[in-house]
């Protein structure tokens, strides 16, 4: 078993906690009978420097996701000749859209028609296009960035509009709770809007974020420890460049729940 209780420095101490990252993800897929092949891992790099992403990259993490634009867009360009698919998971505010469109190849939160038109102006123009995914707010809190569960429908049918976009799936981050019923109702809506949009688009997914620093987090966006989200499922995780105990547990909840969706906790 890895050590992990410390961070990473070397490829083949990265190498080691990506084997066992993905080892505990396949135990956690079989658990419920869930396909492991169906988790896509993303480790989230945001404030780590490049020279610990160079061996994290040789081990082989060849998708990355960021949340602060400028540093993205920094990592992208000095680590361009690596191959690195960058993820931009945060907030995205309407002038930092030209920089998105120049380095990113997903962005997951998309929630204004004004960054979805400044983000397909510039991506017309580079000749890029770029996977989206559109935030919905359903825990109602007005501090959280996303669309109203009522207007994500609308929204959708305005984005065949912009021909650089492509849309994939919903994202969401619950309510801050320990309240497991009340953090599972934010993830009820989701599945229920995504099936609804799954009956004419087939391929869509949907990505459930948690709140940071939550003891119990249900796919968080960026817990100090790990971080978790799925569409068939997709993992993003921090442990890789971070250390934690041996009290992280992925699981992942079976179609008798919630959703096929996972769960971290961390006790």
């Amino acid at each position: 078993m890895a050590d992990m209780t410390r961070p990473p420095e070397t490829v083949e101490e990265f190498r080691r906690n990506l084997d066992e990252v993905r080892s505990r993800i396949v135990d956690s897929a079989c658990r419920v009978d869930r396909d492991p092949a169906e988790v896509r891992l993303l480790p989230v790099s945001k404030t780590v420097p490049e020279s610990r992403l160079i061996n994290a990259i040789t081990a082989g993490c060849t998708q990355l996701g960021e949340n602060k634009v400028q540093e993205a867009k920094r990592k992208a360009a000095n680590l361009a000749h690596l191959g690195v698919s960058w993820s931009v998971i945060g907030h995205l505010q309407t002038n930092k859209a030209k920089n998105v469109a120049a380095f990113a190849d997903e962005f997951q939160a998309l929630d204004s028609l004004r960054v979805a038109e400044a983000l397909d102006r510039r991506l017309q123009a580079l000749g890029r296009s770029l996977d989206v995914f559109v935030q919905v707010n359903t825990s109602a809190e007005e501090s959280k960035f996303g669309l109203p569960p009522e207007e994500v429908d609308g929204f959708v049918a305005e984005l065949r509009h912009f021909h650089a976009l492509r849309p994939v799936g919903l994202m969401t981050l619950a309510v801050f709770s320990d309240d497991h019923t009340r953090v599972r109702d934010c993830f009820i809506r989701l599945r229920t809007i995504r099936d609804r949009l799954r009956e004419t688009r087939p391929d869509w997914d949907a990505i459930l974020a948690g709140p940071d620093d939550s003891v119990y987090s249900f796919l968080c966006v960026d817990v100090p420890t790990a971080q978790f989200r799925a569409p068939g499922l997709r993992i993003h995780d921090r442990a890789l460049f971070k250390s934690f105990g041996e009290d992280l547990e992925y699981r992942m909840l079976d179609e008798e729940e919630t959703s096929t969706f996972a769960v971290i906790f961390l006790r």
